[in-house]
């Protein structure tokens, strides 16, 4: 059997609230699926829900990743130079960045096409670890291979989100870590340029 290899060049943001809940954008302007974003959920009870545009995104994400809950809504991103507005579904949420530090800095240097290689994944897990908690390379599913490489770090520095109307307080720490896959989010509500590659067997 075959195995495909299909890479996704955007931003995931990850932010914490003070009810509990954490929530993950992925917003994809470059893929296999053309543009697309998409919302990932975990409740304070750690039910864990997928918001996805279609019906093909959703099926490709929830076999890469782990879900209770999967939905098809429409999903949009609107970006005002540092402002994002998110609207999944039954979910809202905006949120402000501030600057790049030292290590977002840093991570804008890496050569992009040095960024796509599994070489540079595994060069790069042990530090992102050790300072971000975050593992650049590894499997959510049995057949399923994933590296990440980011290109850019900047902090959220405030978010409000509400869902089905209920506001879900002022922004926290994403703690406890998100569990949709192998690598969660930075404990700090950050966002990050990334480039993802997922490998598994061609369906």
């Amino acid at each position: 059997m075959g195995r495909e290899r299909l890479t996704f060049d955007g931003w995931i943001a990850a932010v914490g609230t003070d009810s509990g809940t954490r929530v993950v954008v992925g917003h994809w302007p470059r893929s296999p699926f053309g543009p697309f974003s998409d919302v990932m959920l975990e409740r304070a009870d750690g039910r864990r829900t997928l918001i996805a545009p279609t019906t093909r995104t959703a099926e490709y994400i929830s076999g890469v990743y782990h879900f209770d809950e999967v939905r098809t809504d429409p999903v949009s991103v609107r970006i005002r130079e540092k402002a994002w507005n998110v609207t999944a579904g039954p979910l809202e949420l905006r949120f402000l960045v501030g600057r790049q530090g030292i290590l977002g800095l840093a991570l804008r240097a890496v050569p992009r096409p040095l960024a796509r290689r599994p070489l540079w994944a595994a060069v790069t897990d042990g530090p992102a670890r050790l300072i971000t908690g975050v593992r650049t390379r590894g499997s959510s599913r049995p057949g399923c291979r994933q590296w990440y490489a980011a290109g850019g770090l900047w902090p959220i520095t405030t978010a409000r989100a509400s869902f089905d109307g209920t506001d879900l307080g002022a922004l926290a720490r994403v703690d406890p870590p998100v569990r949709f896959g192998f690598a969660s989010a930075p404990a700090s509500p950050a966002l990050v340029r990334v480039l993802s590659t997922v490998e598994r067997a061609a369906p």
